[in-house]
């Protein structure tokens, strides 16, 4: 997906700019991604880029070439999103400070000639990644680790310490990967090299934000609106046509109540499953419709059943084993979404920054899953979730959103440029000073919808917001809403465990009542048992997943059997095992696309 890579050495390496063309291929995963290289031999520096062909991103230089930069990622230096040569004269206006002024998600190497200097920097949250390896004299860098496997054979292997935090958490903590020797740049890094002496610095911490006062709820919720309306442009700035992905929440109708009227042309549409409606479908159509906007359905067609194996392989390769069997479907949608617009606006993250809302804790796996000893190291690691929770806000942007919900995200942007307003650092600086009584509430955002669209705000949410939100009314409205999305996921995963032998009974009801399939498409539990059955049999019987050493063998003899039949729902314990399974085959043991 869209990146850059390179190689900085110490030592004259003739066979630089080989490898880092080995390095862009293997992150050109699309037949619309474009590549370049800019290799500095003078000051041993290799480096290049890949993106899509659309995309603004690239490869600069100043007029007189003693400043070049290689950048990834989208940015604002003000109002407008900042070109190379923006960035470029940034820098010789405030130096290395430059990127303290930088507001998006971003990657880059600037590169000094005059003063021999280099600089590797990475937005405040460290979600455009940057991977990296220092060996011999020798820094190697990229925005996806299978770059760096490609080229560095000695590195395919697992980090056992993160290997162990991936099977307690679905993710690995503290910038680790799952690669021996394999590192990430934390958010906000600033690292610099004079003559190949590496200083690694950040130019923000999240201190900064959290030494704010918090301010009284009427001044909150004005400054939220202001905000909110001052940086909405942003995000619809019509270098492309720009897609909004819709749903039935709060977060995509905020961004279509506060719509600017000159933003260019908008697509709008929502995921869907292979057949039915769900109420994010049907909310969803009332939003665009509101908004004279044409609401397009895109659905996840036989194809992607008959074809899933390589969707699993494809997810696993491009989001470096970040995103799995659970998340097959994000390649297959969004690569429908760029149909429409290659930029993809969305709610994402608005409720762990505007909500605290978080699901960031260990996975649900039974302890049978694994053998003697991997059992008693995924039982020794709870305690490390709660040792970041020091502060919300933090926890939610400086971990849970770049760690923990990195994966999906990965798998969309190998399709399309990616942009959500609640990353935005004026925002998220903002949600900082939040007043305890409003954390965790929606009204703010329920106010802001009703302040600047009030027909929007008539159209009930996912969650049974909508017109005057108290009284009778609307405590049974809500009611409705939560009671039925417990039901529909009870209806797919089946109960919990003490209450499994129920199931059959429990599923006739709630079919009778035609709650299944009500709030979410994404059904895999249910699609394990049915069109994904043989495929899941297969993957666990085989000698290749039944050799690895973390598995119980008895329970795997057993867990496809089990859920299948719906005596248990093991969809976790499914899903844990294909992926890693996919992670070994594809990151590896190869490099090749199927």
């Amino acid at each position: 997906m869209p990146g850059i890579a390179g190689i900085i050495t110490s030592a004259r390496m003739e066979e630089c700019p080989a490898l880092v063309n080995a390095m862009l291929m293997t992150m050109k995963h699309e037949n619309f991604y474009k590549t370049a290289t800019h290799f500095i031999p003078e000051m041993k520096i290799y480096s290049g880029f890949t993106g899509f062909e659309d995309s603004s991103d690239g490869i600069s230089s100043n007029e007189i070439g003693n400043i070049s930069l290689v950048f990834s990622g989208e940015c604002f230096a003000g109002s407008e999103i900042a070109r190379g040569e923006t960035l470029i004269r940034l820098y010789e206006n405030e130096g290395q400070k430059f990127v303290e002024k930088l507001n998006g998600l971003f990657c880059g190497l600037l590169i000094d000639k005059s003063r021999r200097k280099i600089f590797l920097f990475n937005d405040r949250y460290g979600i455009k990644r940057i991977y990296y390896h220092e060996q011999n004299g020798a820094f190697y860098f990229a925005s996806e680790a299978k770059a760096l496997l490609r080229i560095l054979p000695e590195q395919r292997q697992f980090d056992m310490e993160s290997l162990g935090d991936y099977l307690a958490f679905g993710c690995t903590l503290d910038w680790k990967t799952l690669f021996r020797g394999i590192g990430i740049l934390p958010g906000g890094s600033l690292w610099s090299s004079e003559d190949g002496h590496w200083r690694k610095e950040k130019y923000f911490s999240p201190e900064i934000w959290e030494s704010q006062p918090q301010l009284a709820a009427d001044e909150f919720e004005n400054r939220f609106q202001e905000t909110f309306k001052r940086i909405l442009p942003r995000y619809f700035e019509p270098v492309q046509k720009v897609g909004v992905a819709l749903t039935g929440g709060l977060d995509t109708r905020m961004i279509m109540a506060c719509r600017p009227q000159n933003g260019g042309p908008t697509a709008c549409y929502t995921f869907s499953g292979n057949s039915g409606l769900t109420w994010d479908d049907k909310i969803a159509a009332r939003v665009a419709a509101a908004s004279n906007l044409e609401h397009n359905m895109l659905r996840l067609e036989h194809d992607f059943f008959s074809d899933f194996s390589a969707h699993l392989d494809k997810t696993v390769f491009v989001t470096d084993g970040c995103a799995g069997l659970s998340n097959a479907h994000e390649v297959y949608l969004n690569r429908k979404a760029r149909q429409l617009a290659p930029i993809r606006l969305t709610g994402s993250f608005g409720s762990e920054i505007l909500r605290s809302f978080s699901t960031f804790k260990q996975l649900p796996l039974s302890p049978q899953l694994f053998n003697n000893d991997w059992r008693e190291k995924i039982n020794s690691r709870p305690g490390k979730i709660s040792a970041h929770k020091k502060h919300p806000m933090t926890f939610a942007a400086f971990k849970e959103i770049p760690w923990n919900l990195f994966g999906n995200l990965e798998a969309g942007r190998s399709q399309l440029q990616f942009r959500t307003p609640y990353l935005d650092n004026d925002l998220v600086a903002l949600a900082y000073q939040a007043p305890e009584s409003i954390l965790k509430s929606s009204l703010p955002a329920f106010h802001l919808i009703r302040a600047n669209n009030p027909a929007l705000g008539e159209i009930p949410t996912d969650r049974g917001f909508a017109g005057d939100n108290s009284g009778l009314k609307f405590l049974s409205r809500r009611a409705f809403a939560e009671i039925t999305f417990k039901l529909d996921y009870y209806a797919v995963a089946g109960l919990p465990r003490p209450a499994s032998s129920f199931n059959s009974i429990f599923k006739s009801i709630v079919g009778k009542m035609k709650i299944a399939g009500m709030h979410k498409f994404v059904r895999y539990s249910s699609w394990f048992r049915t069109e994904l059955a043989s495929y899941v049999r297969e993957i666990l019987s085989s000698s290749r997943v039944r050799g690895n050493g973390i598995w119980n063998r008895d329970f795997l003899d057993r867990l496809a059997t089990a859920h299948i039949a719906g005596h248990h729902d093991y969809s976790a314990e499914i899903h844990t095992v294909v992926t890693l399974d996919a992670i070994e085959r594809r990151l590896l043991h190869s490099f090749s696309e199927n």
